[in-house]
């Protein structure tokens, strides 16, 4: 018997994980509150671009509400923003199979907001290394090559872990990781800097960081989220393998200086590392521009948070985050220039 999956979310994350899924001949139904997505799926199928290929694909069901899911469902993956994530994860609690899932793709640390609810046993991350973006509604575009890590918070990969591996390799490469807030705290350390500096900028990733001030904000961010990790007991993860964010992050020396070779060699890895994602749009900014809360509480606001448990200065992401609610209210507007006023006010 095929297991069965549930998306919630339609956004870029979940349009093209549903879309590649259902074109694999898994069993998944879409939830999504926006009308305007949920019709042009019915109409059109999920219509997805990227490095798998292109495809068209119909899923099982569109459905608007949880009262129209056909549950209980083996995995439910959660695909939407993190501030609207733990109320959807309430709506569809019932519909979680007795043995099964729940599956966060959102950055930050959401796993454990929904372990509380559903134990830490039946809650897996899946840490996602690609970006994608929805051009219209149905339509997504997979904008960067990547696939997922998976883990758990109580431990290392079980049979439904791997069951689960197996049916995302439809949208990617998945790796098992035994050390989950590792990766997540490496992943939340780049969203950081790449989400956060991109919404206050309102530019794609490739634009961002030609700039060599947002590449310095960038690093300043990283090296405190470095600090607040270590505190809080993480051993952090490479990216991607290979990029060693205890390495990237600033010495006090290099804080104090404009210039060295060690920060030459930063910079320059940082160009490199980014080149291929350089059509990365932020997600948050996308969502600022539909008219919802901004997902940096979850981001630079938890590096504050924990840090202030530590007694650690994290001015930096403060202030980014502080901006970013200050364009979410209307009080300043996307832009390389007040993302440069935000640089030249924390010197």
């Amino acid at each position: 018997m095929k297991v069965k999956v549930l998306v919630v979310g339609c956004g870029a994350i979940g349009g093209v994980s549903g879309g590649y899924l259902a074109s694999a001949g898994v069993p998944v139904w879409v939830l999504t509150t926006n009308p305007a997505i949920a019709r042009a799926v019915r109409e059109e199928g999920l219509r997805v671009r990227g490095d798998a290929g292109r495809v068209r694909a119909r899923p099982s069901g569109v459905l608007e509400a949880p009262s129209q899911a056909p549950g209980p469902f083996d995995f439910v993956l959660l695909a939407t923003q993190p501030p609207q994530v733990e109320q959807a994860a309430a709506e569809v609690e019932h519909l979680v199979a007795s043995g099964g899932r729940v599956v966060c793709f959102q950055n930050g640390l959401c796993e454990e907001r929904l372990a509380r609810r559903f134990g830490r046993e039946r809650v897996v991350g899946a840490v996602v290394g690609w970006g994608a973006s929805m051009r219209e509604p149905g339509v997504y575009v997979k904008t960067s090559s990547g696939g997922f890590s998976l883990g758990r918070l109580d431990g290392g990969p079980d049979a439904t872990l791997f069951e689960l591996g197996r049916l995302l390799e439809a949208v990617g490469p998945v790796s098992i990781t035994d050390n989950l807030s590792g990766v997540r705290w490496s992943k939340l350390a780049l969203n950081c800097a790449v989400s956060t500096l991109g919404t206050i900028a309102g530019q794609r990733l490739g634009r961002l960081m030609g700039r060599r001030f947002a590449r310095r904000l960038g690093l300043e961010i990283v090296t405190e989220v470095v600090s607040v990790a270590k505190a809080e007991g993480v051993a952090l993860e490479r990216v991607a393998g290979t990029l060693d964010l205890e390495w990237l992050a600033l010495s006090e020396l290099e804080r104090q200086v404009r210039g060295s070779p060690s920060l030459a060699a930063k910079h320059a890895l940082i160009l490199a590392v980014t080149a291929r994602f350089r059509r990365l749009r932020s997600s948050m900014l996308a969502a600022l521009e539909r008219g919802r809360p901004p997902a940096v509480d979850f981001l630079n606001g938890e590096v504050v948070a924990r840090a202030e448990k530590h007694g650690l200065p994290v001015p930096i992401n403060a202030a980014a985050r502080d901006l970013v609610w200050q364009i979410a209210r209307g009080q300043q507007q996307p832009s390389l220039s007040t993302l440069r006023a935000l640089y030249e006010r924390t010197r």
